[in-house]
């Protein structure tokens, strides 16, 4: 990071102690620095970033995996207070007070650029201030410009329309408290450990997670100047709520919930109009119990023979050896009956084992079986014999259950 000197490394005007609270002029300077340092081809930002906030103590460390799994991230978090390490950074973070907004942005900024997080990248404690806000929205905007100025070029892959998720975890401060000294606590018992064996890494270990009264103001301070921030980024961009106060299962139900797939706002308009007619999972799977009755009932009413003949084998050739794999769960059914050559068939065996509780597939395989040889060429003319290779699966028996 280049630096002019300390005083405006600090976020701070060369003539003054007081930091520099204009969105604008931060970002400006921010901006400039980048195009200088990086080139204007090479501005290429994430395509999704995921703005993780949340109280004290909400779990944002503890659900951060879980996010990166449920989108499918390959990179690691972006933690805004391990960015901010320096000495004098973390004097103000054991206060439980913040950094200066000008700090926070040039570094983010020059971090988020890298390649590994080029598809997605969650950033762990931004933004805490309304000026972090400003910059986000001014970034966005920069985001936006660079995805329409390179659409129709060669460059267009590194320059996407950029999908942004606030995620809020959100729990009292009664909760906030009673976490950061639970979290401070077992650090206290890590690290006596690792200074004891020599083995193992010396954790973090936060004087808010010491003390009660300073869990308190850092919970404070959460409410008086990070809230109302986070709150504001609901009309721009996804926001989720999510409720911290539960296990961590629950909590991981109410991400999973929120995190569920939008493709209309994330994929590019063109992308979008390409898919738009194959109907999404979810709205299959809503009438897909219905939509199983009224075939079922029609195969009865309108085709009555074939319908018998079908459960008819089903009951002959494929329970028996559906049976002897009852503790598996899964098991193969070869068939070379002639019914199954019609489509119509097929459904029906499908539809059968999944009103059963199975779930089933086939493979129809083509098999050239010999029919004559030509005595005097020695040529072997062979037929063609179709073979339909039925799997079956189902929840199998754990024959230890209970042991």
């Amino acid at each position: 990071m280049s630096k002019s000197s300390t005083a405006e490394t600090d976020g701070k005007t060369p003539d003054s102690d007081l930091e520099i609270k204009d969105a604008r002029l931060i970002f400006n300077s921010t901006w400039d620095q980048l195009e200088t340092e990086y080139g204007h081809e090479r501005l290429r930002f994430p395509k999704e970033i995921i703005l993780l906030g949340g109280a004290p103590g909400a779990g944002k460390g503890t659900n951060t995996d879980f996010i990166i799994k449920a989108r499918g991230f390959t990179c690691e978090p972006i933690v805004i207070s391990s960015l901010l390490n320096r000495p004098e950074m973390q004097v103000l973070k054991d206060e439980g007070r913040l950094v200066g907004d000008r700090e926070v942005v040039g570094l983010l900024f020059r971090e988020i650029l890298k390649e590994e997080y080029r598809d997605g990248a969650i950033l762990d404690g931004f933004p805490r201030t309304r000026v972090q806000v400003e910059c986000l929205r001014m970034l966005v905007e920069k985001i936006n410009a660079l995805h329409r100025e390179f659409h129709d070029t060669p460059l267009a892959g590194h320059f996407r329309k950029p999908t942004i998720h606030a995620m809020v975890l959100f729990v009292e401060e009664a909760t906030s408290v009673e976490r950061q000294l639970k979290r401070g606590r077992e650090i206290k018992r890590h690290n006596a450990k690792v200074t004891e064996t020599g083995m193992g890494e010396i954790q973090e270990l936060r004087t808010t997670d010491l003390d009660p009264k300073a869990a308190q103001q850092r919970y404070r301070v959460f409410k008086e100047e990070t809230w109302d921030a986070l709150q504001s980024l609901r009309s721009e961009f996804f926001y989720h709520f999510i409720n911290a106060e539960g296990d961590i299962s629950d909590v991981e139900k109410n991400i999973y919930s929120e995190l569920q797939y939008q493709s209309s706002l994330e994929l590019d308009s063109r992308t979008f109009n390409r898919l738009r007619t194959i109907p999404l999972a979810s709205e299959i799977v809503i009438h897909a119990r219905q939509e199983l009755v009224k075939r079922l009932d029609s195969y009865e009413l309108e085709h009555s023979e074939q319908f018998g003949k079908v459960v008819a084998i089903i009951l002959k050739q494929f329970m028996p050896i559906v049976t002897r794999h009852a503790i598996s769960g899964e098991s193969i059914v070869s068939s070379v009956d002639k019914i199954f050559d019609e489509p119509l068939s097929l459904a029906m065996l499908i539809d059968i084992f999944s009103e059963r509780g199975y779930h089933a597939r086939v493979d129809k395989e083509l098999e050239q079986i010999p029919d004559r040889v030509d005595l005097e060429t020695g040529e072997i003319t062979c037929r063609d014999h179709w073979v339909y290779r039925f799997h079956i699966f189902f929840e199998g028996s754990d024959i230890r259950r209970g042991q």
